[in-house]
C-alpha cells in the first residue's frame, strides 16, 4: 500500500491535523502512519501529565514546566502553545530531520499552531470536524478523563477552532471513523502525487 504514495518529491511534506479534543483524530493519524511507512507523526512536548495508559516519548514527551521554558528560550520549537494551562510544543529539530530522511511529516496541533507554522513552512493542513458539537459533547463525557467544566471548556475552545478552520485547505467530517480515515488517506496520496512544478 505504501507505493500509492509514490515518489514524486524529493523532501518529506508537511501535513497539519487540526480538530477539537474529542473528536478522533488521534484514532486517525495512527491508523495513517500504520498503514504508511513514509508518514511519521510528530511527538509533541507536553507539561500535562500523562493519562492513563499514555507512554512517554510514543503518546507524548512529558516534561517540566522547567524544562518546557528552557526549550523555548532555546528556540527548540516549531511552535508551542498553552491552553488550559498546559504547554505544547513541536520540535524543529525533528521536523526538519523527518522531512530531509524523506519521511512525510504530520502535525496534530491546534489552530493557533497551525497559523504560527504556515508562516515560515509550506505545509497542507487539514481539519477534522465533530458531525455537531452535541455529539463531540457526548464523546468526551464518554471518555471519562476530565470533569464538566474541563469539557465545557473544551467545547467553548472547539466553537473558537470550528471558525479558524475556514482557512484550512481540507476538511474531514469524523462521522463514521473508517469513511473519515478513507478520505484523509485520499488527501495524502493526492497531494503527494501533485505536480510541483505547479507551486
Amino acid at each position: 500500500m505504501s507505493s500509492l504514495l509514490g515518489n514524486n518529491v524529493t523532501k518529506g511534506l508537511i501535513f497539519i491535523v487540526s480538530a477539537p479534543a474529542g473528536t478522533g483524530k488521534t484514532t486517525l493519524i495512527e491508523m495513517l502512519v500504520k498503514e504508511f511507512p513514509q508518514i511519521v507523526a510528530s511527538i509533541s512536548f507536553t507539561t500535562r501529565k500523562p493519562r492513563e495508559g499514555e507512554i512517554d516519548g510514543i503518546h507524548y514527551h512529558f516534561i517540566s514546566e522547567k524544562e518546557f521554558k528552557a526549550k523555548i528560550s532555546s528556540s527548540d520549537f516549531l511552535e508551542y502553545v498553552k491552553l488550559y494551562g498546559t504547554y505544547y510544543g513541536t520540535s524543529k529539530q525533528w521536523v526538519r530531520e523527518q522531512q530531509n530522511l524523506g519521511k512525510h511529516v504530520v502535525l496534530v496541533i491546534d489552530t493557533q499552531g497551525a497559523q504560527e507554522i504556515k508562516k515560515e513552512f509550506a505545509a497542507f493542513t487539514v481539519f477534522i470536524r465533530p458531525p455537531s458539537l452535541e455529539i463531540l459533547k457526548d464523546r468526551l463525557m464518554n471518555r471519562q478523563t476530565e470533569s464538566l467544566q474541563v469539557v465545557e471548556k473544551r467545547l467553548e475552545w472547539a466553537k473558537v477552532e470550528l471558525e479558524a478552520a475556514k482557512e484550512y485547505d481540507y476538511h474531514v467530517i469524523n462521522d463514521n471513523l473508517n469513511t473519515a480515515f478513507e478520505v484523509l488517506k485520499s488527501i495524502v496520496i493526492a497531494e503527494c502525487h501533485r505536480n510541483r512544478q505547479n507551486i
